[in-house]
């Protein structure tokens, strides 16, 4: 029986911001290696017999980095799912269920979250086996991580005392308990961390659920019968799917069955909720500092910094997170680090773009990065990949100033279509039609200077879009 991997990629992770945001958050971010997280959820289960390409359940706005992070680990195949709005886990779970079950009735569900670190991936495999073991006889098996400290943040899995081939009857899930309650359950043994990972057969979800949240199942199997295919995309319906509760699967489903079993995972495993975490985990220097990007430090002990555009100086601190992004430097005490969130909320109460959106944004055909704006006037650099174009579209507010600086560049301006060399340039006037394209295999990158009234990125009619984004 094929196991198939469903990843659970829709979190917006504001707590590790500035580099993650709304646009562009933490999984799609390679915080703790070479790839990133949903690279690594996905490369950490290579070896594991019949296993299946995965099933990718994220937003919308985050279609086209999904695709391309799994095209580049040799992901060919991935079904991606599109939820319209944000319906916590037990409907999206129940969504890649329903989709599976549209392909074959005898698949095995591997639950995952595409932002966690797991460092120990051969007991990480032990323990998947464990649980599908469980799986096929029809049990909700789920994994606990065994706890290293009294930790507050996270839920709690109380296991009963007999090990049934490497599982553990579930007895109560629990909150997050203050520090008191989770000294005792570290004290008394039998409590694991709730890992919010998970294994089971699709039909044997999906009848429990049925059971004990039959609106979810109602609403969600209306929103995929009714899906629409987008590219490489599946686009859930979004009335029904918006319709379903808004639920976590313990609450819809794990706390109400007497079905479930835990198996115990000791695999090195964190869920990078916080920047005190990747310090946690990070190669430390002799001073205890974790160092990442151009950085140069002189009596500083047990930082974290993280420098991905500027040089980077310290001296004379200690115990700091320092994240330095090309638009926002943050900077806090260890044990203050979690309060990041505050300076979010901040941030979008006073619209601040730079609470959701970083100053380079990807799109499809590649990336932009604003690098210079002011009153009528705004500089980007485009980076278009090998094969890439633009919309065919126009603007009503501005007109645009192209300069080549490497690559080839297919022109469209107006009734001609041209190509531009490093060093050359084109005027496209305001409400001109007008197009670009890399038709070369090497990246092509441009000099964008915007000129007009309004620069904003909704100024934008696109005639022709070869990624689906022109709205009826």
């Amino acid at each position: 029986m094929q196991i198939i991997p469903v990843i659970l990629s829709g979190g917006s992770g504001t707590r590790l911001w500035p580099l993650s945001r709304k646009q562009y958050p933490k999984q799609y971010l390679p915080l703790a290696g070479d790839n990133t997280m949903l690279q690594e959820t996905i490369l950490r289960l290579n070896g594991l017999d019949n296993l299946a390409d995965p099933i990718i359940v994220c937003n919308a706005d985050h279609r086209f980095l999904v695709a391309e992070q799994c095209q580049q680990i040799g992901i060919k195949n991935p079904i991606i799912l599109l939820e319209p709005v944000g319906r916590n886990t037990a409907p999206a779970i129940a969504a890649a269920a329903l989709q599976s079950l549209r392909d074959s009735e005898d698949s095995t569900l591997l639950v995952l979250s595409a932002d966690h670190v797991i460092q120990d991936v051969d007991s990480f495999h032990k323990a998947i086996n464990i649980a599908n073991q469980h799986a096929q006889n029809g049990k909700l098996a789920t994994f606990g991580i065994v706890p290293t400290d009294a930790n507050t943040g996270y839920g709690y899995i109380k296991s009963t005392e007999e090990n049934n081939n490497g599982a553990y009857k579930v007895e109560e899930f629990v909150e997050k308990p203050d520090l008191k309650t989770a000294e005792v359950y570290l004290e008394q043994g039998g409590y694991l961390w709730n890992s919010g990972m998970f294994m089971f057969q699709a039909h044997t979800f999906i009848d429990e659920l049925t059971t004990h949240s039959p609106n979810i199942v109602t609403s969600v199997n209306n929103a995929v019968n009714n899906a629409v295919q987008d590219l490489d995309f599946i686009r859930l319906e979004k009335q029904a799917f918006e319709s379903s509760p808004s639920d976590s699967i313990d609450y819809a489903l794990m706390e109400k069955s007497d079905n479930v079993v835990v198996v115990p995972l000791d695999a090195q495993w964190n869920d990078i909720g916080a920047w005190s975490a990747l310090y946690d985990i990070g190669t430390k220097d002799s001073q205890g500092n974790v160092i990442k990007g151009d950085v140069i430090t002189q009596d500083t002990t047990n930082t974290y910094i993280n420098a991905d555009h500027h040089m980077v100086a310290a001296i004379g601190v200690d115990n700091l997170i320092i994240i330095d992004t090309p638009d926002a430097t943050f900077i806090a005490t260890q044990d203050k680090a979690q309060e990041v969130k505050n300076i979010v909320e901040s941030l979008q109460a006073s619209g601040r773009c730079e609470s959701g959106a970083h100053r380079k944004v990807y799109r499809p055909w590649g990336w932009y990065d604003s690098i210079e704006s002011g009153e009528h006037f705004q500089v980007k650099r485009l980076h278009v990949k090998p094969g890439a174009k633009l919309s065919l579209q126009m603007h009503h507010k501005r007109a645009e100033h192209w300069v080549v600086v490497s690559g080839t560049a297919t022109v469209t301006n107006g009734e001609q279509i041209f190509s531009l060399e490093k060093g050359e340039s084109t005027y496209i006037p305001l409400g001109v039609t007008h197009g670009l394209e890399n038709k070369t295999n090497k990246p092509l990158e441009i000099i964008e200077v915007q000129s007009g009234t309004y620069l904003g990125e909704d100024d934008i009619i696109r005639f022709e879009d070869m990624y689906g984004r022109i709205k009826n």
